[in-house]
């Protein structure tokens, strides 16, 4: 069985490949709507996300659900087009309102979508399913260390364009989440199951 560093190095890595990029395209989609003042908010949909992924690459991994491939690849970008929808089309607050509620909800679904997804890729690593539980708690580990990463790379970019070249919020989201969306209509489109 190999180490739990080489797990979080490989859950690190498996965020941080750009032939994957379908995660970091939520993870920019997800944080399009934030502006750097609201980092709680942000970490706890990051954490929301994490925390559903974890739930459902531990359930893949021990086989209690089993959903096709092909089907998970097509909801993987259609949870992309969702969010950047949403941040266009919903309502945003500050923190402690009834809404971001109702966002970290959404990340913790489109986290169990997610999670499915990265299952195939843990499951093909494992050399015993019997010693499971290392291995899985350093993958996650590793997502989460690689997602927070691409976050405050995100929200860096986001902070030098609103807070230093003047680009206003909305115009920022409306780009940002339009971009997001083009892309996952792209991935839909080659990723569809039927």
């Amino acid at each position: 069985m190999q180490s739990f560093p080489f797990y979080l190095q490989l859950g690190f890595e498996h965020i941080s490949n750009l032939a994957g990029f379908d995660h970091i395209l939520f993870l920019v989609a997800l944080c399009a709507v934030y502006e750097i003042r609201q980092w709680r908010n942000i970490f706890i949909l990051v954490t929301a996300f994490t925390v559903g992924h974890s739930i459902t690459l531990a359930l893949s991994s021990f086989r209690a659900i089993t959903i096709p491939s092909s089907i998970i690849e097509f909801l993987i970008p259609t949870t992309i087009l969702l969010t950047a929808l949403h941040n266009v089309m919903g309502r945003h607050s500050v923190e402690g309102s009834a809404q971001m509620g109702k966002n970290y909800a959404m990340a913790l679904f489109f986290g169990f979508i997610h999670g499915m997804g990265f299952s195939n890729y843990f499951r093909a690593l494992l050399m015993d399913d019997s010693l499971i539980l290392l291995p899985l708690l350093g993958f996650n580990l590793g997502i989460e260390i690689g997602q927070l990463l691409v976050v405050a790379v995100i929200v860096g970019i986001a902070f030098l364009f609103l807070n230093i070249a003047g680009v206003k919020h909305r115009e920022w989201n409306v780009f940002v989440s339009g971009a997001a969306a083009g892309m996952s209509l792209i991935l839909i489109a080659e990723n569809r199951f039927w």
